[in-house]
């Protein structure tokens, strides 16, 4: 079962497509928001989530302090389950008299960065372990210029795949691995 783990709407369970995601573990999504809680880069973030799924690194957020989120997933029926997700977690942050924001894309996640606009302070993207790297290179390169100034991005990795190259605009900051997940942080230069 997937759920949210902390935060206004923690123990929210979210509905998981019988096929065709793979949801961040409960044991990931925590050390992946320890880091970003510390950071202190969720309050009142505005939050992407690539590869959405079930939404659970998004809905997580807003849980955290996010004040919204966009949802970009390319399956129809994994983005419709999403919709329902997002509903669940609005109405239990609302209860907690907190107002957040969702919205879902059905869309190619790569087709989204490199032709919409928009900043944003955080960005999951949590494709495939099957996505080339150079399909991943690309992604980062037109993500670079929709992150906000202190903004980070969040790549989750299958720990035998390969790292991408990083764009002039961005760095890595942190490579972690969590069993068989890797997870890198990225951030401007400049």
């Amino acid at each position: 079962m997937t759920r949210i783990i902390a935060g206004d709407a923690k123990g929210v369970s979210l509905t998981v497509p019988k096929s065709g995601t793979r949801p961040t573990s409960d044991r990931v999504r925590e050390a992946m928001f320890s880091s970003l809680d510390a950071s202190g880069v969720l309050d009142g973030a505005t939050v992407l989530d690539l590869y959405a799924g079930t939404g659970a690194l998004g809905l997580e957020a807003l849980s955290r302090g996010a004040a919204e989120a966009l949802f970009v997933e390319r399956g129809a029926k994994a983005a419709n389950l999403l919709k329902r997700n997002a509903r669940q977690v609005q109405d239990a942050i609302a209860a907690r008299s907190r107002r957040v924001r969702t919205q879902v894309v059905t869309g190619s996640a790569l087709g989204f960065a490199e032709r919409d606009g928009g900043r944003f302070d955080v960005v999951f993207a949590d494709p495939p372990y099957e996505v080339a790297d150079t399909e991943l290179e690309a992604l980062l390169a037109g993500l670079a210029p929709r992150l906000a100034a202190g903004g980070v991005i969040v790549l989750e990795r299958g720990a035998r795949s390969g790292e991408p190259a990083t764009p002039a605009a961005l760095k890595r900051t942190h490579a972690r691995r969590y069993g068989d997940t890797a997870l890198l942080t990225y951030e401007l230069t400049v």
